[in-house]
């Protein structure tokens, strides 16, 4: 199934001379995410996973530190309880072992279990928990009866861990029983911070931003690398900025799919949970809406004037929370199965109203700096990860690079 891909990249003449307004200060205590991910489903019955008396080890990665922590989880696609029989924190030394000593149990309203109702989301309570920057977490959730993951973030890639029967949330080393390519009920990480006031950038997209053609295991997303970049480029003592991803693979800016849950209901629909919702946001990426033309007719596809006001909705919702608002233009897919020359006409008119309509608070344009110079309806050959419509991790890594970090006050 085909994602879409938009990402932001300014030119560099450009880039220089494109400043977003300050950000209004929060409290020293202000949570911020260190991590995220967007839930979808449910799963179709036959792909539908059910633990049962099992302990889920996720692994995440950081993106600022912190000196406590909370967990938020997610039942909002089940359509029963959830039962969480514990929970626990703690750093990873490798594979589903953690770093000894480096745990830390956590409660909800003070009980070390919770049921979370269908529908909702559940937030963990603080605990004091060194969180160290660009480093791998592990999240365990005891499962104590039989779960299906209903609410979950189908493409990872990162590998989590399945134990055998039990309750091994605070075990150094999971006995494990399989592994997962998925994210089940776990959604976002926050951090308070000693080191300055965090706020956090929110990537709001679909596969480009979710990840595709990247490489499992190494967080080789575009986010992961600006991630590292805001982390070893910016001045010491700088506040932390913190990079959120919330792309679903295959997901739409203005149409939901019910025979494709997993691809997440369109952005318009769940921007407020995983947009406003995020602990310190303070900037969006709007990365969206490729997969509206690839998934339209091939001979009389979306109007840009759709896109156009489906976007302008995001604007003005991300600015009532007093966000700054970035927009990127879609890159080339041509090669790509679902490539037409009637939706290609749709994506460059796209295109032409992102970079010059004034709506956004800056403008990145991945186009430019994904496409081949010899052929710009063509993803550039280096950066192409094979089916045409996918940057491999050099062009996710261009795309980072191309981000102008200023842009945040840095």
């Amino acid at each position: 199934m085909p994602s879409r891909r938009t990402f932001l990249h300014a030119l560099p003449a450009l880039a220089g001379c494109l400043t977003l307004p300050a950000v209004r200060a929060q409290s020293s205590s202000a949570w911020c995410a260190t991590w995220g991910t967007a839930p979808a489903g449910p799963p179709p019955s036959a792909s539908l996973q059910t633990f049962s008396n099992q302990t889920l080890r996720l692994i995440v990665h950081t993106s600022i530190p912190g000196n406590r922590v909370r967990v938020r989880l997610s039942n909002e696609m089940g359509s029963g309880p959830l039962r969480i029989g514990a929970a626990h924190i703690g750093v990873r030394s490798g594979g589903a072992s953690l770093v000894a000593g480096s745990g830390r149990d956590l409660t909800f309203g003070g009980s070390s279990g919770a049921t979370v109702a269908p529908g909702d989301p559940l937030v963990s309570d603080p605990v004091d928990f060194a969180v160290p920057a660009l480093a791998d977490l592990a999240v365990s959730l005891w499962l104590p009866g039989s779960t299906q993951a209903t609410s979950i973030h189908d493409l990872a890639l990162q590998t989590n861990y399945v134990s055998v029967a039990g309750n091994y949330a605070g075990a150094n080393t999971l006995p494990v029983q399989r592994t997962l390519a998925s994210w089940p009920f776990l959604t976002e990480v926050d951090v308070t911070s000693a080191a300055g006031t965090p706020s956090a950038i929110v990537a709001l997209g679909d596969s480009l931003t979710d990840g595709v053609r990247s490489t499992s295991n190494a967080n080789r997303r575009w986010t992961d690398y600006l991630a590292r970049r805001l982390r070893t480029e910016t001045l010491p003592g700088s506040a932390p900025i913190a990079v959120v991803n919330r792309g679903i693979s295959a997901n739409s800016l203005l149409t939901d799919y019910p025979t494709a849950l997993l691809s997440g209901r369109d952005a318009l629909e769940r921007f407020d949970r995983d947009v406003l919702a995020t602990a310190g946001a303070r900037w969006l990426f709007v990365l969206i809406g490729i997969n509206d033309i690839l998934y339209s007719s091939a001979s009389s596809p979306v109007p840009a004037e759709s896109l156009q006001a489906g976007w302008l909705q995001l604007i003005a919702r991300a600015r009532t929370r007093g966000m700054q608002v970035i927009g990127t233009t879609l890159p080339p897919y041509e090669g790509h199965a679902y490539f037409t020359t009637a939706r290609d006409a749709v994506r460059q008119r796209a295109n032409a109203w992102i970079r010059t309509s004034g709506a956004w608070d800056a403008v990145a344009d991945f186009d430019a700096v994904l496409r081949d110079p010899g052929r710009p309806t063509r993803l550039l050959p280096a950066y192409d990860g094979g089916d045409h419509l996918h940057p491999n991790d050099l062009g996710y890594e261009a795309m980072a690079k191309a981000i102008p970090l200023g842009w945040f006050g840095v």
